[in-house]
């Protein structure tokens, strides 16, 4: 850093101001500054910064997903890295895979390194194990599904209301018969649109057949061998309601291989790529992952520059995309 204040002829707090993004720097200085560390091939040490800085901000944000290969998980992540760019903040992630041991050692690698702040998607079923967290100034901001065990902040989806909506559209194109493959019931999400299943059957007089209901399904190979068991069994069903993209992909595999895609309507809870270029395209239940990534940071962010208001939970809403698959009449 020396070596660059002489450079560019200014003083070491001048450098110290703008590899840090602190104010008080005029343009032209900076610009000054910025090209004497290039020249110089200067890399900032972020870590001995924050030890010196007096607000003790490593400009790191964890952020613990349950599988960053998943489309949704994955534009959830952008959308959190966009925001945090523009405050100079670099996002360090990565994957739970449903399991309650790995969110926590996640989070305690994340803690280990001083991260300013987290936001979670949760597997634990118990999240007082961050209060710690909490009492160190450390916000906390949940994603998708909601905390247990602990008061805090959280953005999420309209789950049960979106599956109402997709039985709503199914039904009022004359179907009765609708089947249901439903992801882990332990997590939070998938509950809430089982639940969403039953009551919009409910709503329109349509008691449940348990024969058409497939749960705990995890992933598309599974989801192409439950979504193979309802349309071969001697009553199968002439739609099929998937409670996750991943799920849906594997039904969508099982109706093309039956011959059956063009015959028995599909309705998707959660877009996935190229979702549109099937044949037909596939009828969804979108989420906005984007919206709730730029929520979430948001919130840390605000909670990071002194925001003291009470814990809230933010619903995003989802909106039906029909493509073709979700309008097959029976």
């Amino acid at each position: 850093m020396r070596d660059v204040a002489a450079l560019a002829k200014v003083s070491l707090k001048t450098v110290s101001r703008v590899v840090n993004g602190e104010a008080g720097v005029s343009p032209r200085l900076a610009k000054r500054v910025t090209a004497a560390g290039e020249r110089l091939d200067y890399r900032h040490n972020f870590t001995a910064s924050s030890l010196r800085r007096s607000d003790g901000r490593s400009r790191t944000i964890g952020v613990v997903l349950e599988d960053v290969a998943n489309p949704f998980a994955s534009a959830l992540h952008r959308a959190i890295e966009d925001v945090a760019v523009e405050r100079a903040v670099l996002v360090l992630a990565g994957s739970s895979d449903e399991d309650e041991r790995r969110e926590r050692r996640l989070v305690a690698a994340f803690a280990s390194r001083r991260v300013d702040g987290l936001i979670i998607q949760p597997s634990s079923h118990d999240h007082s194990y961050l209060l710690r967290e909490r009492r160190a100034g450390t916000p906390v901001v949940f994603v998708d599904r909601p905390p247990s065990s602990l008061d805090a902040d959280a953005v999420v989806t309209d789950n049960a209301a979106g599956i109402r909506r997709a039985v709503h559209h199914l039904v009022k194109l004359g179907h009765r018969r609708i089947g249901y493959l439903g992801d882990l019931r332990s997590i939070a999400t998938a509950k809430e649109r089982h639940l969403g299943f039953v009551e919009g059957l409910r709503e329109h007089g349509i008691e449940v057949d348990e024969s058409l209901v497939q749960l705990d399904v995890r992933g598309i190979e599974k989801a192409d061998v439950a979504a193979r068991q309802l349309l071969t069994s001697s009553r199968p069903p002439t739609a099929l309601i998937t409670g996750q993209n991943l799920v849906t992909i594997g039904a969508f595999r099982a109706l093309r291989r039956q011959r059956l895609h063009r015959k028995i309507a599909l309705v998707g809870f959660d877009d996935f790529p190229l979702a549109d270029l099937l044949d037909p395209g596939v009828t969804v239940i979108a989420q906005d992952p984007a919206a709730i990534g730029r929520t979430a940071a948001g919130i840390v962010f605000r909670r990071l520059d002194g925001d003291t208001a009470p814990f809230q939970t933010h619903i995003v809403r989802t909106l039906m995309i029909k493509r073709g698959s979700g309008e097959i009449q029976p």
